[in-house]
């Protein structure tokens, strides 16, 4: 064999093993490449969960640290105020601790010294009880030189622990004590006024009759009644509760003064509570709960005049106007916020305002507030205030339906009430509590006419009644017009334009600022006829409306009622025309009866669709329900 042949040989036989060890590498490397990745993978693993426990572990000191912080702070506060509290007792109670001590060193003084490896005399407990006979001693001497100074000569019944401040201390001036018995009795009388207080039956508290039967106080010494020279007759008998911390509800005919009946009780209540001294901006801590936002502002107005003679500030928030605006009012603080249902659940929900420490409720237009379209609102936001053992509740409205009593029962402690009725000497019929029926009662001072009207010719009789109204020296009297719809309000106001009246309105689909433009302009005399729907019809207190019309009449006979007390208002005389057509037979009987309490004339077209009063229906259980007073206690029935 040739050495070229032999090389070449060698050389084909070197290729194939290198090729042989290439294809056992690629091989290996296929048979390794599982592991390696399942190495990786566990090694990967391993990295997060140690990463995740670190992570985990950290956290947990993390939170544990600040827990142990937040503790630390905690007890730190409840040391302060700890002792905060006491510092102000013993100055408090300086005088009485020095009495008690000078009186310990004489008892000390005189006492034999204790045998020794004896056990002490029983001389602590004799000690502790001559000390505490002492101050009570001590304090009814004071008590009986006041009253022979004249300055009391009565005491408020006992009050929740909601208001043991000094409005809860109420007590009778002399010149108040000193009206004869039989002075009280014929003001009662002739106001038409029943108090019903189960908690106090034999209740002595007499009705505020003047202004300076009022005990003398901060707010009182700036002259805050202006031009009024004695209070009104639902001021005068629910005062003195309000006034004693008690929960009250009022119940008088539209335009008596309700407004001043809770917010006089309202700045007083908060004027007796203690400062704040944990936080820089004042805590709210009084609400008053208005259905309109035009009641709101009207409530606002009065509410804020009394607060800011003493310093207290009140702020209004409601729908249709700028939230960041009223949310900056409220970050400078507020004493007393003024609502409606609406805007302050929203604050709520978001957490711009905190009613924890509010002790002070008010539900103005109560029957509005508590049926079924505020119900839910109303229980949020009085369920964010203090309990109801802690807090004041205050109820005013001129109807009282029994439908809103039992959940307003759930509300209140022990309330009295106090109800005006001239339709019915004594308030109401039932067990005398204050339990029964309060008859629907209308203004005594507005002379009420009701037309009976083709529906097609009720606009044609407007332009009429509006033009014989605002005749010669009458022409710019002010003429208040009420529609049920919206688009009811729009389409009347382009008829009445058309006919060259200056018109404006007032209703839901109206921006804010246009409402309250509307508003002001009717209250200026700038315009004389405002057309509305019932937004207006409630608690709005309007200067001289001389004329109320209802073109449409309402749903319900109290919304009637509260529309005509528009006018007639703070001891005036007024006029209302109401436009009833057969839409409106279902009314008839419910009307008729309004009018004859009132002495009022009752057309005979009217008394033709009938005098039946129609029940009222359930939304569950249409006629086949029965309204039952919860707060009555049920007969018990036993037997043998």
């Amino acid at each position: 064999m040739s050495s070229d042949k032999k090389h070449r040989l060698e050389g084909d036989a070197d290729a194939v093993q290198k090729v042989k060890k290439v294809k056992t590498d690629v091989s290996t490397a296929v048979e390794d490449a599982p592991v390696k990745d399942k190495k990786e993978k566990k090694e990967k693993k391993e990295k997060k969960e140690k990463k995740d426990k670190k992570e985990k572990k950290d956290k947990s000191e993390k939170k544990k640290e600040k827990k142990d912080k937040k503790d630390k702070k905690d007890k730190k506060e409840k040391k302060d105020k700890k002792n905060k509290d006491k510092e102000q007792s013993e100055e408090q109670n300086g005088d009485d601790t020095a009495t008690a001590d000078a009186m310990d060193v004489d008892v000390q003084a005189d006492a034999p010294a204790p045998v020794d490896d004896q056990p002490p005399p029983k001389k602590e407990k004799k000690d502790k009880k001559d000390k505490k006979d002492k101050k009570s001693k001590d304090k009814k001497e004071k008590k009986a030189d006041r009253k022979s100074d004249g300055e009391v000569v009565a005491e408020a019944p006992a009050t929740t622990p909601a208001n043991s401040g000094e409005s809860s201390k109420y007590q009778q001036t002399a010149a108040l004590s000193a009206v004869p018995e039989s002075e009280v009795k014929t003001f009662l009388e002739e106001n038409y006024i029943t108090i019903h207080d189960q908690t106090n039956p034999s209740t002595t508290l007499c009705p505020i009759l003047k202004f300076t039967h009022l005990p003398a106080s901060r707010l009182l010494s700036k002259n805050p009644f202006g031009t009024f020279t004695t209070p009104t007759p639902i001021q005068a008998a629910s005062w003195p509760f309000s006034l004693s911390g008690r929960d009250v509800v009022g119940i008088a005919e539209t335009g008596s003064g309700k407004t001043y009946a809770f917010s006089l009780p309202c700045v007083e209540a908060l004027l007796s509570l203690p400062k704040p001294t944990n936080s820089k901006i004042a805590p709210t801590r009084a609400v008053i709960v208005s259905p309109t936002r035009e009641l709101a502002m009207q409530t606002h107005e009065s509410t804020s005049t009394l607060a800011s003679l003493v310093g207290l500030k009140a702020v209004c928030i409601y729908g249709g106007a700028s939230k960041d605006e009223q949310r900056n009012l409220l970050r400078k603080g507020a004493d007393i916020i003024v609502a409606t249902p609406g805007r302050l659940k929203d604050f709520l929900s978001e957490g711009s305002i905190s009613l924890s420490e509010a002790a002070f409720v008010v539900l103005d237009e109560a029957d509005r507030m508590l049926d079924k379209g505020f119900e839910e609102d109303i229980k949020l936001i009085i369920g964010s205030c203090q309990a109801k053992e802690k807090r004041q509740t205050l109820m005013f409205t001129a109807t009282w339906p029994s439908e809103v009593r039992g959940l307003a029962e759930t509300f209140m402690v022990d309330p009295v009430k106090v109800i005006i009725n001239k339709n019915k000497p004594g308030g109401e019929t039932g067990d005398g509590n204050g339990n029964g029926t309060i008859e629907l009662q209308a203004n005594s001072r507005i002379e009420q006419t009701v037309e009976v009207v083709d529906p097609r010719g009720k606009e044609r009789r407007l332009l009429e009644i509006l033009k014989d109204a605002q005749k010669g020296k009458a022409r710019n009297d002010r003429v208040l017009v009420f529609c049920l719809y919206k688009k009811e309000t729009t389409r009347v106001e382009q008829f009445l334009t058309s006919r060259g009246l200056s018109v404006c309105a007032i209703h839901g689909d109206l921006k804010q600022e246009q409402r309250t433009k509307s508003l002001e302009a009717f209250k200026a005399g700038t315009t004389s006829i405002m057309l509305a729907t019932d937004v207006a019809a409630r608690g709005l207190d309007i200067p001289e409306v001389k004329l109320v019309v209802n073109l449409t009449f309402p749903l319900t006979i109290e919304d009637y009622v509260h529309r005509i007390g528009r006018t007639g208002r703070a001891g005036k005389e007024g006029k209302a025309i109401t436009l009833f057509t057969e839409h409106d037979k279902s009314h008839s009987g419910s009307l008729i009866n309004v009018l004859k309490a009132a002495g009022q004339p009752v057309p005979e077209e009217l008394l033709k669709f009938g005098t039946t009063v129609k029940k009222k229906q359930h939304d569950a259980y249409g006629a086949f329900f029965k309204n039952v007073d919860m707060s009555k206690k049920a007969t018990k029935i036993t037997f043998d």
